[in-house]
């Protein structure tokens, strides 16, 4: 019988001697390689090849979102799943967004465990109700952000100037961060202005609050 392949990354030696534990007692699974960080998973991933990825997000070194980001750079297709915790929400999406195949809290139990693992190898997607809907919620809030770009133009210099401005900047202050006289901070003003359709600077920083295009 050919056993499906598994590297642990996590930064807890008692997590991953954990999860060993649990998949050891399971004929379909071998527990290849460990690792504590993204750094090294890269370099076991040189010369070994998991059939799927167990993934902590929070790890010293090379965090799990940046490994994953590393992998789809090198275009290797091993299905992660990602390791959590109850308080980390917004990395989990953003793993998932960046292509991780599933989840697994760090206390789950073994059939969890187990069906995940076998999801992800398939190729399948396997998340509960609640996440899926905070994941279409990120998709539609990002789209919307996209939007809002593409509706009122600003440029670089002028984002950085509306964005300064929300964090209580002066126009001299601005002007001297981009190197350019304080008129010249007043007409990108003016300009951002008549492209959000407003008349002040306060409603010019809660547009664009609003709409996504900075943030505090």
């Amino acid at each position: 019988m050919t056993k499906h392949k598994v590297l642990i990354v996590d930064d807890h030696l008692v997590v991953r001697e954990g999860l060993k534990l649990i998949l050891e007692t399971n004929e379909l699974f071998q527990v290849i390689g460990e690792a504590e960080n993204g750094e090294e998973a890269l370099k076991f991933i040189e010369n070994e090849n998991p059939d799927v990825i167990l993934m902590d997000l929070n790890m010293p070194v090379m965090s799990g979102l940046d490994t994953i980001k590393a992998l789809n750079d090198r275009l290797v297709l091993i299905p992660i799943i990602i390791l959590t915790t109850y308080n980390e929400d917004e990395l989990m999406i953003r793993g998932l967004e960046l292509g991780a195949k599933g989840y697994l809290l760090k206390d789950t139990g073994r059939e969890d465990l187990f069906r995940t693992i076998e999801s992800a190898i398939r190729g399948e997607t396997l998340l509960q109700p609640d996440i899926m809907l905070k994941l279409m919620g990120a998709k539609e809030k990002k789209i919307k952000v996209m939007s809002s770009f593409a509706t009122f133009n600003l440029t670089e210099k002028e984002l950085f100037i509306i964005q300064a401005a929300a964090k209580g900047y002066r126009n001299k202050d601005i002007a001297f961060d981009m190197g350019i006289a304080e008129r010249t901070v007043k007409a990108h003003l003016t300009n951002i202005y008549n492209k959000l359709g407003v008349n002040t600077r306060t409603e010019a920083v809660a547009v664009s609050l609003e709409q996504g295009l900075i943030h505090l």
